[in-house]
């Protein structure tokens, strides 16, 4: 298969899973309540917290990183699968990298889910499993900064939109100590973190005035 081709695949399948949005279907099956209708109106594991207790957030929480996780891995083993094969192929996956481009596009099907009309979460978790396949100790550095940042704020928003800005700046450091830069790795780590935070954009606003919610703080 033509690698655009196989690119262009691999993309629309990680988009499609990534619109599988688990907080929605997790919802419905237990309240048969939308769950943007709840809380926060978000589609996403903080609010399945807030709205239905530890287990359902704990749960979504995980199966949104394995989304993140499969579509990147299965990507991962075709690019090995064509290198085995074709050997010759390593040079041209670093100007069309599946990993990267299968990141991206399940992170988007999470944030614009065809399924439940292109509305869905701010895509945390997924970005958290995403970015521990494509690189585990980028993926360490920056969960704990984020972790650390909510625990101390109790804003997970806060710690989500700096733990976006920190994975830009640790890829790009990292590409630049270890003379690999990589352009479309970095364009796809780019909008993986500048996703993170543009899709925050209410909460900055609600932080910047001071209304923002703090994690288990009573409403």
């Amino acid at each position: 298969m033509n690698i655009y081709i196989l690119a262009i695949v691999l993309g629309a399948a990680a988009y499609l899973i990534g619109s599988v949005n688990f907080s929605i279907i997790l919802s419905r099956a237990l309240s048969g309540k939308d769950i943007r209708e709840s809380g926060s109106g978000n589609a996403g594991a903080t609010n399945m917290l807030r709205t239905h207790g530890k287990k359902m957030g704990a749960l979504t929480l995980v199966l949104d990183i394995l989304k993140g996780v499969v579509c990147v891995l299965a990507a991962a083993l075709i690019e090995s699968r064509l290198i085995g094969a074709q050997p010759e192929m390593r040079q041209t996956l670093m100007y069309i990298p599946l990993r990267y481009i299968a990141a991206v596009c399940v992170i988007l099907g999470h944030n614009f889910p065809l399924y439940f009309g292109f509305a869905g979460g701010k895509g945390v978790a997924t970005s958290l499993g995403v970015v521990l396949v494509l690189d585990w100790k980028v993926g360490l550095i920056v969960g704990i900064c984020a972790v650390a940042v909510m625990a101390v704020t109790r804003y997970v928003s806060l710690g989500s939109v700096l733990g976006g800005a920190a994975y830009i700046i640790v890829e790009i450091v990292k590409a630049a100590v270890t003379d690999s830069v990589v352009p479309a790795q970095i364009v796809c780590v780019i909008i993986i973190g500048g996703l993170l935070i543009i899709r925050h954009h209410a909460n900055i606003k609600r932080l910047l005035s001071g209304t923002e919610n703090k994690l288990g703080a009573k409403k």
